[in-house]
């Protein structure tokens, strides 16, 4: 029996698979001859463009701000046609909430003192602790350093980085500064009122026999200035010059700034241009 080729092989006629499907030829074809209209060009550059400042804004730009570049670039576009392709593109703004101030009980609430009352220059260190928490952006995600500061010398007595913003990063600081200190007498412990701060685990991790604890006042972040100072600094002098990976590598750059750099060698002008260390060191008493 003869074998046949496979050039020679029946071939599948388009026109009858166009009449199972029920396309007629005339449509096919001319979807085939049909050139890309400039509108779906116009929107594929856009689309380009849009994901383009988006990466560049480090996922931080939404709609509105996008728009303005795309404006400012010359293009002619609303910012519901931005936010429509972001959507399409399957991308949007990150952002970190703030705490849920309905979480904190009212009557709690209104017993949150600020005994430190900006009075941010001490004349002793371990007597009045400031901390926070921030965010720092990487590569796969958003991790958070909680820094507890000395206000006398404006050491950094302890730090802990997590990838949450649970209260757990937050006690884990606290647990690390009190193991790098002795506290003799109560020391005034300063924060803002995140829930964090608040909560059952920090309290506990605080206790009354050797802290003072002391909070902001509602919508006031100048009465946590000092350490909300250092982390910017710690952002724009070493953090923002990386583009950096993940956890590990965060930690890496945090510890390298902190304990070999911060604490022990960076002049400080509220230090008299000594580092915290050897401010302490030579002048208290």
């Amino acid at each position: 029996m003869e074998v046949k080729a496979a050039s020679e092989k029946r071939r599948i006629s388009v026109n009858s698979v166009l009449k199972k499907l029920g396309v007629s030829s005339s449509g096919y074809y001319s979807w085939k001859k049909r050139t890309t209209s400039n509108q779906e060009l116009r929107k594929r550059s856009l689309c380009t463009e849009i994901t383009e400042i988006y990466n560049e804004s480090h996922q931080i730009y939404g709609a509105p701000k996008i728009t303005s570049i795309l404006k400012s670039r010359g293009h002619a576009v609303s910012e519901k046609t931005v936010g429509n392709y972001m959507k399409e593109l399957g991308i949007k703004a990150i952002w970190v909430s703030p705490y849920t101030r309905t979480t904190i009980d009212p009557d709690f609430d209104s017993k949150l003192k600020n005994v430190l009352d900006r009075n941010f220059n001490p004349k002793a260190p371990n007597t009045v602790w400031v901390t926070d928490i921030t965010y720092i952006p990487t590569i796969t995600g958003f991790v958070y350093l909680t820094s507890v500061m000395d206000l006398y010398s404006r050491a950094i007595v302890g730090w802990h980085l997590s990838d949450s913003l649970s209260t757990a990063g937050v006690v884990k600081g606290i647990e690390n500064s009190k193991r790098n200190n002795v506290l003799d007498t109560p020391v005034i412990i300063h924060s803002d009122r995140g829930v964090q701060y608040v909560s059952k685990a920090y309290l506990k991790a605080t206790p009354a026999a050797k802290f003072i604890h002391s909070y902001s006042r509602k919508g006031n972040p100048w009465d946590n200035a000092v350490i909300e100072s250092f982390h910017s600094l710690i952002k724009r002098e070493w953090l923002n010059r990386y583009v950096i990976k993940n956890l590990m590598h965060a930690h890496e750059l945090v510890f390298e700034y902190i304990d070999a750099f911060y604490n022990t060698k960076r002049i400080h002008g509220h230090c008299k241009m000594e580092s915290p260390h050897e401010f302490e060191k030579k002048h208290a008493i």
